[in-house]
């Protein structure tokens, strides 16, 4: 007798929907066949959508900016994320500069991550290093935690890591088998002053990603390295790099972005409650908007960068006096699929999987991966509303949608059964590229 039966399904297998029962034990995907076996445990899918349990490889759980920090920890986070159809999220150690400052910071994060009801794991995150790129780059590997986030900005408030240090992150990314995170401006152009709110996407212009990223895709050509920018905001940007560098997208680059960036524009940020979206990078113009769009097929991933505030914490005139994100990661794959359809499955499952080292454990249904799934009925339309995050708003409440998760089973468990939360104990996971 198997544990548990998910009958009747649309199965998401390797890139094909296949009609088909899927079985678990202990915790596995044993069998996707037509046949039928007893299980202690039966659902019946109804011919809706089997899909691998999402991954999320950009989340902020109580991220500490300045006097702020961001309302979701990683209980309230994950539960959010269960609503969302995400089984795995990769958090982010707080920044570092020292191996010594690695660990401890692992420690504190590990501590706090207890909470999670879905499996996770963590970026290390460097801030101005001290100790050299190829020692934090074996340490990391030895971790197996083999992601490292760098900063090309933020030398105010000394997070940025500069191109003679990067050069060798990069050098020795293949080397050690890690990957180099970047969070991609370019330090000089960016105006931090005191400016309104109606100007935070002037103070942190295009030209500052693009720039930026073109230049890390050039080194990380040239160096033969591994790089993976975040969030990236501009369909600008994303052009300039599938015209420039094709040839490494998907091998040696990868670009990751997110929803808040294929639904808004910096217009928002002249209306009454433009504050509510204040996040960095800003919002861009309607055409970048469209040209992401439009070039969705070199996006590798789709994060959230979810770090929610409340209305009151982010209820400022000026940018500096506001802390930067919202919340995402519970509406992130219904957003998405609304504008593309099943197209972007791999892109919240086997890609994160395989580009952050998760795969095949993680991101497929394949005989032997974790038993992470997602019911999904890709026909509902509905209207987002209630939320299931800390924050006291919704960023995209009053969006129609297409498409609605029904279910969520982590490791063979229902965390979420038929849109009822019912509990789970996510556990850490070591990661190898």
């Amino acid at each position: 007798m198997k544990d548990l039966g998910i009958l009747n399904g649309r199965v998401y297998l390797e890139g094909e929907f296949i009609e088909a029962n899927v079985y678990v034990e202990k915790g596995v995907v044993v069998d996707i066949t037509t046949n039928f076996y007893d299980s202690r445990v039966m659902y019946d899918a109804g011919e809706k959508w089997v899909l691998p349990g999402f991954i999320d490889p950009h989340v902020h759980f109580e991220l500490t900016v300045g006097p702020f920090t961001s309302v979701d920890d990683f209980r309230s986070g994950s539960i959010s994320a269960s609503f969302g159809g995400v089984t795995t999220f990769i958090d982010f150690l707080d920044p570092a500069s020292s191996i010594e400052g690695i660990e401890r910071a692992l420690k504190i994060r590990l501590e706090k991550a207890k909470k999670s009801v879905v499996d996770y794991s963590f970026h290390i995150t460097i801030a101005n290093p001290e100790d050299d790129p190829e020692k934090i780059a074996r340490f990391a590997r030895e971790l197996e935690l083999p992601t490292i986030k760098i900063f090309t900005t933020y030398s105010s408030t000394k997070r940025r890591t500069y191109d003679h240090q990067i050069v060798r992150f990069l050098k020795v990314s293949k080397e050690e088998s890690v990957m180099i995170l970047a969070h991609a401006e370019n330090d000089e152009m960016i105006n931090e002053d005191e400016i309104p709110v109606e100007r935070h996407e002037e103070s942190r212009p295009t030209i500052a990603e693009l720039s930026e990223v073109v230049k890390l895709a050039e080194m990380t050509k040239f160096l033969d390295g591994k790089l993976y920018v975040v969030h990236v905001s501009s369909g600008l940007t994303v052009e300039e790099i599938k015209r420039g560098f094709h040839d490494i997208v998907g091998e040696g680059l990868f670009l990751e972005s997110c929803p808040q960036y294929f639904y808004f524009t910096k217009d928002i940020y002249k209306k009454e409650k433009g504050y509510l979206y204040t996040l960095t990078p800003p919002l861009r113009s309607d055409v970048e908007r469209k040209k992401l769009m439009d070039n969705i097929d070199v996006i590798s991933t789709i994060g959230t960068d979810h770090c929610p505030f409340n209305k009151e914490d982010k209820l400022g005139r000026f940018t500096k006096e506001i802390p930067m994100g919202i919340g995402s990661i519970e509406f992130s794959f219904v957003l998405m699929h609304t504008l593309f359809g099943d197209s972007v499955i791999d892109k919240f499952t086997k890609n994160v999987a395989k580009i952050h080292g998760l795969y095949p454990k993680k991101g497929t249904l394949l005989p032997g991966s974790d038993a992470d799934m997602v019911i999904f009925d890709p026909e509902a339309r509905w209207r987002i509303g209630e939320h299931h995050s800390r924050s006291n708003y919704n960023p995209y409440e009053g969006l129609e949608v297409r498409g609605k998760i029904i279910s969520t089973i982590s490791r063979g468990n229902f965390i979420v059964k038929d849109g009822i939360f019912i509990g789970g104990e996510g556990r850490f996971l070591k990661r190898r590229l």
